[in-house]
């Protein structure tokens, strides 16, 4: 019993010393690193980067961004190409925001062959700039007619849409009131403008929302000026068959901006998706540099450790690796091989090991000349045990702050390659986003 104690206490002992070495060589590494203005700066952004991965799901609108990027109607209902919220704050015009109408006073008629539902939504217009499109929306199935019209500020109604629908089964209705109502909307501005501006402009220059939120006077067409107030957008829907019925009819009035981002060309969140994307970036990030400068370490280490034509040989495969251009490689093998983050992460790392191996050499140099390391040869201690042991934890201090460094390439590459279409595209990271945004031409769109 007193040996198996001996043996618990040694073995404790042993643990503790461990520990107290990983701190002792952590503290040294953050007095080195904490040196480096530039390292502290980057650990910074890297634990905001980390915290917005931890805390993602309460900061974003739409929870499943990550899982959802690429399913277009996860984000049918927002508008396209929104800019962000914070424009109004330094615009003179303000632009139409993205609402919700879901309420609206309901009146319900019913008799044994049909059902009447008239409704009327408020829209409180404030604006200068219209919204991108308004639409009606609904849950229903059978034989449905839908009639709507709108009550400007001013008294003037305008009729906006009919259409039939006909489904054995639960479908929904979608009706984009802009392109429905165009031909009214544009007939009732031409009432309202002169001779000179109705035969200067043509019908494909106009749009019907800046028509509909405009004053009904001369220069409706060619100069509108926004009629703010509140407008009532009135439906009357007839439902007819056995089990027919519509639910939830709302509006949704697709505002010119959206979000802390605004929206990319196919409605997508840029926030929710910058966000999600993060933690793709740390996880690339971290585990290419992990693996490269880990590798980078043992191999230094043992080219140092053995010398003559050993170390030769290493020194010269290393810098064969070093002399290889990496973008244009990744950039080929990306189009060779079935886009992966997995195949990128493991490319990366075999460009990117080579990055410490002469630095780790020439400090390997050094402490392969120490005291201890000659000690550890009169005990016989193996070569594998004299490099892992005794000569690779003196490298930890350096190894962090390599890996820390290391980090932002591997992200920046991953954008670029990304950026170029060769990415992954079964996930969300920023080079997807900013590849969807150059194939959208953003810049040119604003």
């Amino acid at each position: 019993m007193s040996t198996e104690r001996k043996k618990n206490k040694a073995n404790n002992i042993k643990k503790d010393s461990r520990l107290k070495n990983m701190k002792d060589a952590f503290l040294e590494f953050w007095q080195e690193f904490k040196q480096v203005k530039y390292g502290i700066t980057g650990l910074v952004l890297l634990m905001v980067f980390i915290l917005l991965v931890i805390l993602e799901t309460y900061i974003i609108p739409f929870s499943e961004a990550g899982k959802r990027w690429n399913d277009i109607s996860y984000w049918k209902d927002n508008p396209r190409s929104a800019a962000p919220v914070w424009i109004n704050w330094f615009s003179s015009e303000k632009s139409a925001v993205h609402e919700f109408l879901t309420e609206p006073e309901m009146n319900v008629t019913e008799t044994p062959q049909f059902k009447i539902i008239e409704g009327v939504f408020n829209y409180d217009y404030k604006y200068d700039l219209p919204p991108a499109e308004i639409t009606f929306k609904a849950r229903a199935k059978g034989d449905i007619v839908v009639e709507g019209e709108i009550l400007r500020p001013d008294g003037e109604t305008i009729s906006l849409v009919q259409k039939n629908y006909h489904s054995r089964n639960e479908v929904e209705i979608r009706i984009p009131l802009a392109s429905e109502a165009q031909s009214n909307v544009i007939n009732f501005g031409r009432l309202h403008e002169s001779e000179e501006n109705r035969r200067s402009i043509s019908t494909h220059q106009l749009r019907p929302l800046n028509i509909l939120f405009a004053r009904a006077e001369e220069g409706i067409l060619t100069a509108p000026v926004a009629l703010k107030g509140d407008y009532q957008m009135k439906f009357t829907i007839a439902v007819m068959g056995e089990g027919a019925y519509l639910e939830e009819p709302e509006l949704i009035v697709s505002g010119r901006i959206f979000g802390f981002l605004g929206t990319d060309d196919s409605k997508r969140d840029l926030w929710s998706g910058i966000v999600a994307g993060s933690k793709w970036g740390i996880f690339i990030g971290l585990l290419t540099a992990f693996v490269s400068v880990t590798i980078g370490i043992i191999y230094g280490v043992t080219s140092a450790y053995y010398g003559g034509w050993i170390d030769s040989l290493m020194m010269r495969v290393a810098e064969i690796f070093a002399s290889v251009p990496m973008l244009p490689v990744l950039v080929v093998l990306s189009a060779l091989y079935k886009p992966s983050i997995w195949i990128l992460i493991i490319m990366m790392c075999v460009f990117y090991w080579v990055s410490p191996v002469r630095t780790v050499r020439s400090m390997a140099l050094q402490i392969k000349e120490e005291t201890y390391i000659e000690a550890a040869h009169a005990l016989d201690a193996s070569n594998r045990r004299i490099i892992f042991k005794h000569m690779i934890p003196q490298l930890i201090p350096y190894a962090f702050a390599s890996m820390a460094l290391s980090v932002p390439g591997a992200i920046v590459s991953e954008a670029t390659i990304s950026l170029l279409g060769l990415g992954d595209a079964t996930i969300v990271t920023w080079g997807q986003i900013l590849h969807s945004a150059m194939k959208n031409s953003a810049i040119l769109k604003g």
